[in-house]
């Protein structure tokens, strides 16, 4: 019980001040505490007053609001302010700046064929963010950030440790727990959303960027360190290279919008039809492989 005392005076020391000191001048002056003109007749009384007054302190204490980062939790996911972004899309051919054609990803070997063909990024040639040529069978609203999880068909040893949804994403050794994810990219007052369905550019290593606080690397593309298609740059009004804010966002923080409308891969398009989520949010959907 005197453990219990000496708690309760630094509960109130620290939460209730204005009982603690006259408590202690009655302490001070024998042990003995009076409670209006009654005083106390035994330890016991002093011991039992001096709980009542703990429990009065406690309720007195502001209750804290705590960010669980739970599933859900939208702020849980910094914004990487002010990266250069530029634009790729499915089949581009080679350049100078881009050494490596864009038929296939990280992830697919056929994605052009998959995709349903080029992607061009000639305004001419495209209507309400998809190529007049034909319907894309994948989401035409995506993106490449430079890190790969795997490598030579297998899971990065850094991946479980780097990648804050591993857990819950992770299926088996050498497939991906990246691919499809959501981000949203910001420019100005517009805020676009899209999923990761490739690497770069230039690197596939630079989770210290990716899922940290590091700026992108310096590359030929003004240190470039986002990719974004045509249908993300034609929402968000890019002009070639621009800068960009973008933040990972769990599915159910994405709003619905053009980027909802088409694709095998979409999350959206699968839960139409009756898919799975908890299957979806791990990447485990059919079209994502």
């Amino acid at each position: 019980m005197a453990a219990i005392a000496l708690l309760s005076l630094e509960i109130m020391r620290k939460f209730y001040y204005p009982l603690f000191f006259p408590l202690m001048v009655c302490l001070l002056a024998g042990g003995n505490i009076a409670h209006g003109q009654t005083p106390m007749s035994s330890s016991t009384d002093f011991q039992q007053y001096a709980i009542k007054l703990r429990e009065m302190a406690l309720l007195k204490i502001e209750p804290q609001v705590v960010t669980s980062g739970m599933r859900g939790d939208f702020r849980h996911y910094p914004w990487k302010r002010n990266v250069m972004t530029t634009v790729f899309w499915v089949g581009e051919r080679p350049t100078f700046n881009n050494p490596v054609p864009n038929y296939k990803s990280s992830w697919d070997a056929r994605w052009a064929r998959n995709y349903g063909g080029s992607d061009t990024p000639d305004p001419a040639g495209r209507r309400n963010f998809i190529p007049k040529a034909f319907t894309p069978r994948q989401n035409p609203f995506y993106v490449a950030l430079p890190y790969n999880d795997i490598t030579r068909g297998r899971t990065k040893r850094e991946a479980s440790k780097v990648i804050p949804w591993f857990r819950a994403a992770f299926e088996k050794p050498g497939k991906s727990v990246l691919k499809g994810r959501w981000i949203a990219i910001r420019r100005g007052n517009r805020i676009c959303y899209a999923q990761w369905e490739d690497c770069g550019p230039f690197r596939t290593d630079h989770y210290q960027y990716v899922f940290g606080p590091e700026y992108p690397r310096p590359n030929l593309n003004q240190g470039a360190g986002l990719d974004v298609s045509p249908a993300v740059r034609d929402y968000l009004g890019l002009k070639g290279k621009d800068y960009c804010d973008w933040k990972f966002v769990e599915f159910r923080d994405v709003p619905t919008g053009p980027w909802a409308q088409y694709g095998d891969n979409n999350t959206f398009v699968l839960q139409s039809r009756g898919a799975n989520l908890f299957l979806l949010d791990r990447n485990n959907a059919r079209g994502t492989r």
